[in-house]
């Protein structure tokens, strides 16, 4: 029997979730389909595009992810100090990055005169937006419905694309969130879907290893700031330069 999402999710005993999600009906998220010969390669950017773009919307870090044939992996960061810290109009701001929001929440945000109801009800709105801002279903809900949408528009039908629910993995220790980000940034190595991690479009991986050849780390995904110091900034405790040769030497590992 599945349990309600809010018995897997305590950010109190850690921010890092491992989520995946995967379709249906035999769909393709992404690949080639052998037995009708079509394509659905761009699909993947549409994918990639969103993840990315929902990273400046939410108060959520991207530390991994990669767009697979009929699935995808997302390692996440929830940053509750982040949407603690945004000012009321900052929270408002966010959220109409993404969704349409109220009458009245754009009337507050633009500065415009509100009676003492209108604004009670806006203050509800920001206390509301600003909990979906740090809530992975809310982050994988933003993920998956518009790829839907589209994707069913494409194939010409209705119904179901991804399965009911995705699933999430709590990250318990630092261990484990290295552990499973080269978990994930492999998944195309081991699918043999890419022969090296710099060939593997539409992950993190590439991501981080482009930006690392011109001395920089990609701005999209949450930094690796090295080891727990005073000041410490927002980011992985491992070097980039670690993580890129533990992904290599993982993915060198042949079993049979």
């Amino acid at each position: 029997m599945a349990r309600p999402r809010k018995t897997l999710v305590s950010l109190e005993d850690t921010p890092y979730y491992h989520c995946c999600s995967r379709v249906v009906r035999k769909a393709f998220l992404c690949g080639f389909d052998k037995s009708t010969g079509e394509n659905f390669e761009h699909r993947r950017e549409w994918i990639d595009s969103r993840i990315i773009e929902l990273a400046t919307i939410f108060a959520i870090d991207i530390c991994a992810y990669a767009v697979m044939s009929n699935h995808l992996h997302v390692v996440l960061k929830v940053d509750v100090d982040k949407a603690k810290e945004w000012s009321d109009i900052g929270v408002l701001t966010q959220w109409h990055k993404g969704f349409k929001g109220t009458l009245l929440t754009h009337k507050f945000v633009k500065g415009e005169a509100l009676n003492e109801f209108e604004l009670k009800t806006v203050n509800d709105c920001i206390g509301l937006y600003r909990e979906r801002l740090t809530d992975i279903s809310w982050f994988m809900r933003s993920l998956s419905e518009p790829i839907a949408r589209m994707a069913n528009k494409e194939d010409k039908c209705t119904g179901r694309f991804w399965e009911g629910r995705f699933k999430s993995q709590a990250l318990l220790d630092d261990a484990a969130v290295l552990a499973c980000m080269a978990y994930v940034d492999l998944n195309p190595i081991r699918a043999q879907m890419a022969a090296t991690p710099e060939r593997s479009d539409c992950t993190s991986i590439q991501r981080r290893i482009n930006s690392a050849m011109k001395g920089e780390q990609p701005k999209e995904l949450l930094p690796f700031v090295g080891n727990e110091r005073l000041d410490m900034p927002n980011g992985l405790m491992f070097s980039v330069k670690d993580y890129i040769v533990l992904v290599e030497d993982t993915g060198r590992i042949i079993r049979e």
